[in-house]
């Protein structure tokens, strides 16, 4: 499994362990954070392909955390983690571009899969991003070729 860096942001330090040692098992690179502003502060300074985000910290909602690391890292996944499932909850996290949601207690196998789900999906999206590159960049070169070619035949 390639190595995907994750950052755990939850106020409650037994919350913060107990996923940390979870994802650390199977081979994911973890990182905590026990409030919004040291996320923000660590999604400047380090990549994360994924942040799992408790809904309430004590410095601001999960939900305006969302929208703030969507400034840091956009293509960061982000997965809300509440013991407080509510609709209103539900909706403005999917307003903010929250990518999935998921209810706690969690199930740690349901969290894993969840997780490998949306990696592999980040991946898919990444390599199609690199094949539209390179598909532009050998169409131009081809283009430039031909403009250079038109270019000798007229001095000809």
């Amino acid at each position: 499994m390639p190595e995907a860096r994750i950052l755990v942001v939850d106020d409650e330090e037994s919350i913060r362990k107990t996923i940390s040692l979870a994802l650390q098992r199977v081979g994911y690179l973890v990182d905590t954070a026990e409030n919004g502003k040291q996320a923000i502060e660590k999604s400047r300074d380090n990549f994360y392909n994924l942040a799992l985000i408790d809904v309430r910290l004590p410095d601001m909602e999960g939900t305006e955390l969302l929208t703030r690391l969507k400034e840091t890292t956009p293509r960061m996944i982000k997965i809300i983690l509440t013991g407080f499932p509510a609709l209103q909850n539900a909706v403005s996290a999917i307003n903010k571009g929250v990518d999935g949601y998921l209810i706690k207690p969690v199930d740690t196998d349901e969290l894993l899969k969840t997780i490998k789900q949306h990696l592999e999906k980040q991946k898919q999206e990444k390599q199609y991003s690199q094949d539209k590159v390179a598909e532009f960049v050998e169409s131009r070169f081809r283009e430039m070729e031909t403009e250079e070619d038109g270019s000798k035949r007229r001095k000809n």
